[in-house]
């Protein structure tokens, strides 16, 4: 059936190509959206106008036909008459134009009996001739996973999903838009990096040819952003990619986006307090009542292990596994766990109430890790010691455990000033604000199977 409308299509192709005409013209002319023509109506009335979009239906009616065309900011009905627009050009747009086609129209606004908005078609002009229907013409869009797989689809048929990611890129504008009021400057840093540092994760290798080296997709920008402190930037922050060769759930895609800031002068509990106000500028909804503060060895009696004796922990976290996993799974309002084990976090300062406890935070809303931040270790010599029993695990066999990374160490040599910092997952928090499942709802393109494996 697919494929005898894809030939049928093909053949109304070669029917406007033999008419003269191009079916994929590079020159458009709009003088509205869909959405202005509909705000602006009164205003508009009776004046001519040029609107674009996506034909979404026909409705045939012996000498007329009604179409609703979608431009992504409205959808419009649009009024063709075979005894304005010719015999010749009704025709053409009957017999040839289908649901899925992008087409240019030229007219005047007027209410139909019925109060519709509408545009009475002067003049027409083809945009872009569809050559597969859209789902909803022959099986709908009912597998989840071609959902995903072709999220274009989605998101011309569900408005829903593409008003999360509308959502999504608002609140990503909103938290850029926080932290550059509050003084903070954007860097990037690099992606390929001679050393995967600045989390406990399995990285993802590859090899740059023009230098012979191996090199690691980034799993976190911290050991970088660290050096700009170093360096004399005093507030700095990464909006970007991370990329892990661990696992896949509901929580977890190998490539995700990760904001990760940092502030001189600061210790975890300013930064604990300016990540309350940041979410809560977002959502005083879902953030409005004051954060709970917890510690971490009154819900958690004992790190969780895994089968090889190792400390476990997902993708996006360091030691949150097993045990943890569960217990943080049931809670539901925003909550800061405090002062973790040392040997689960390498890179935060020690407490000096406590040593064997380190100065970090973790705040889980809604059984999610949104975000994981500490008083970032300064001390050259403490972080060599922490280095080197990373490096015993990872002798092991522990392909999580951090690398020691001598050029970081030689950078704190030269003197980093108190500071903390902290990562928050943007595809968790997004989830969290548009209410979605799983990742892959509030991200663009998951990682997924071929269809064909």
């Amino acid at each position: 059936m697919l494929e005898d409308i894809k030939k049928t299509r093909l053949k109304k192709l070669e029917n406007l190509k033999k008419a003269g005409i191009n079916p994929y013209p590079a020159e458009v002319l709009r003088t509205h959206t869909n959405k202005e023509a509909l705000d602006e109506f009164k205003k508009l009335a009776n004046k001519e106008i040029t609107l674009v979009g996506r034909v979404r239906s026909i409705r045939e009616h012996g000498g007329s036909t009604f179409c609703d065309i979608d431009d992504g900011s409205a959808e419009i009905q649009v009024y063709f008459r075979k005894d304005v627009v010719g015999d010749k050009e009704y025709n053409l747009f009957i017999n040839n134009i289908d649901v899925g086609d992008f087409i240019e129209v030229f007219g005047k606004l007027f209410l139909t009996k019925k109060g519709e908005k509408t545009l009475d078609v002067l003049k027409w002009k083809i945009l872009t001739k569809s050559i597969m229907p859209l789902p909803d013409e022959w099986y709908g869009l009912q597998d989840v996973e071609e959902r995903f797989r072709k999220r274009y689809l989605d998101l011309i048929l569900n408005k829903e999903i593409k008003d999360k990611f509308v959502r999504r890129s608002e609140i990503i504008g909103k938290i850029k838009k926080f932290l550059d009021n509050n003084g903070f400057l954007e860097v990037e840093t690099p992606m390929l990096q001679i050393m995967a540092g600045g989390a406990k994760a399995k990285p993802f290798k590859t090899h740059l040819n023009a230098l012979d080296m191996d090199l690691y997709l980034r799993i976190a920008p911290e050991l970088y952003l660290k050096r700009l402190l170093v360096g004399g930037f005093e507030k700095v922050y990464e909006l970007g990619r991370n990329f892990r060769n661990e696992g896949m759930d509901r929580e977890h895609n190998p490539e995700f986006t990760m904001l990760e800031f940092y502030a001189a002068y600061w210790n975890y509990e300013k930064m604990m307090d300016f990540t309350e106000k940041l979410l809560k500028s977002l959502d005083k909804k879902i953030f409005g009542k004051k954060f709970k503060i917890v510690e971490y060895n009154k819900i958690i009696k004992k790190p969780a292990a895994s089968p090889e004796g190792k400390q476990a922990g997902p993708p996006q976290s360091e030691g949150l596994g097993g045990d943890e996993k569960e217990v943080f799974g049931k809670i539901k309002e925003p909550t800061f766990i405090i002062h973790h084990p040392v040997g689960i976090s390498p890179l935060s300062k020690k407490s000096e109430k406590n040593p064997k406890q380190v100065e970090r935070f973790q705040l889980i809303i809604n059984g999610l890790e949104i975000a994981n931040g500490f008083s970032e270790l300064n001390d050259p010599i403490d972080q060599i010691e922490r280095f080197k029993a990373q490096e015993i695990e990872r002798k092991k066999g522990d392909e999580e455990a951090h690398q020691f990374d001598k050029d970081f160490i030689e950078a704190l040599e030269y003197g980093m000033p108190p500071a903390a910092g902290i990562g928050i997952g943007i595809d968790r928090l997004a989830a969290l604000l548009t209410n979605s499942k799983t990742l892959r709802e509030i991200i663009l393109f998951p990682t997924m199977r071929p269809k064909e494996q």
